[in-house]
């Protein structure tokens, strides 16, 4: 196989780009030819250090959310997907223990095993994996725009746990890749209303071409709206954003959160919790059927991606891609690296 190159993170702060070989796969694992991989918030944390030590191994070449071309299959993996386009899973669950059984594989007992943070990751020409790991793409997939695919299947995995009903009212709260591929896929619950609340008013307009009816930033006032959400899906991770989110709900209302905030964010008030009897539901990471629903959604184009993505680099210029994703310039969307 002829040798490529990774980006490679030998501590935080320390990246390069080295030359590598391809690993061919072994029994029931696929090489991958990558195409293009999407940054966000954790691979910041991975570069800057801050990212919980049992969710990261260094040295480590980063790189969860990608999409490419199956170029060889090992033995006892199905050879029909060699030349297929091809998105993958990140959590290297067991498959044994009592969570995965149950089909939550993020939770598994076995510990935190996941594709670029504790195995190599897709920041690099090649990827190779368990081809249990993958779903596969139409044939005429634009995989710069498939690569939004992981945080598409999270934004899946809340609205799976949101159980939208049609005629429900819906708020999103956050207008990064998490919550904008959410509103996409609630839209097709054919709510009575959509609200997104994002960070500034820079993507009310992408908002509303992908399906919400309104849009406010987080500093307009919720008066008019607070009280009044069936459901209410919480993608920023902002220190008040939880807390913004359950005051949006009626009562009996669910709350779904997805967003990590940072330490000392506000919290919910258990006797509001209490008494107004909100259902809250949380996400980490997505299960294979949340995948499964993002990956049909952006087959039948339900699900659009393109429109997020404001910026590409090679795989040279990652401490830029990186500057650019922790830059809070709100003209700065999806960033991808194109091996």
């Amino acid at each position: 196989m002829n040798p490529g190159v990774a980006v490679v993170v030998d501590e935080p702060g320390s990246a390069r780009l080295a030359d590598t070989a391809p690993r061919a796969p072994g029994r029931g694992e696929v090489l991958v030819r990558v195409h293009a991989c999407g940054l966000c918030g954790s691979d910041r944390e991975l570069f800057a250090g801050t990212r919980p030590a049992e969710y990261v191994r260094y040295p480590v070449t980063p790189g969860h959310e990608w999409a490419g071309v199956v170029e060889a299959v090992g033995d006892d993996a199905d050879p029909s997907l060699a030349g297929r386009k091809v998105v993958g899973e990140g959590f290297r669950n067991c498959q044994t223990c009592a969570r995965c059984r149950d089909g939550d594989p993020t939770l598994c007992t076995a510990g935190y095993d996941e594709t670029g943070f504790t195995r190599p990751g897709a920041m690099a020409d090649t990827l190779t994996l368990p081809a249990r790991l993958l779903h596969v793409l139409p044939d005429d997939a634009d995989l710069h725009a498939a690569a939004l695919l992981e945080p598409a299947a999270c934004g899946a995995a809340a609205v799976l746990a949101a159980q939208v009903q049609p005629g429900d009212r819906v708020a999103v709260v956050g207008d990064g890749a998490l919550g904008l591929t959410a509103l996409q896929l609630l839209a097709a619950s054919s709510p009575a209303e959509l609200l997104v609340i994002g960070g500034g008013t820079e993507r009310a307009a992408v908002a509303r071409e992908l399906g919400a009816d309104s849009f406010r930033t987080k500093d307009e006032p919720v008066d008019d709206v607070a009280g009044r959400m069936d459901v209410v899906v919480e993608t920023a991770g902002a220190s008040a954003s939880a807390r913004t989110s359950a005051e949006l709900l009626r009562r009996g209302g669910r709350l779904v959160l997805t967003g990590i905030p940072p330490e000392g964010a506000a919290g919910l008030d258990p006797t509001d919790l209490v008494v107004r009897r909100l259902d809250v539901r949380t996400v980490f990471g997505a299960p294979p059927r949340a995948w499964s629903h993002a990956v049909r959604a952006f087959a039948l184009g339900l699900l659009r991606t393109e429109p997020l993505i404001t910026h590409r680099r090679p795989l040279a210029e990652f401490a830029d891609a990186i500057a650019l994703v922790g830059s809070g310039d709100p003209a700065v969307g999806k960033v991808l690296l194109i091996p």
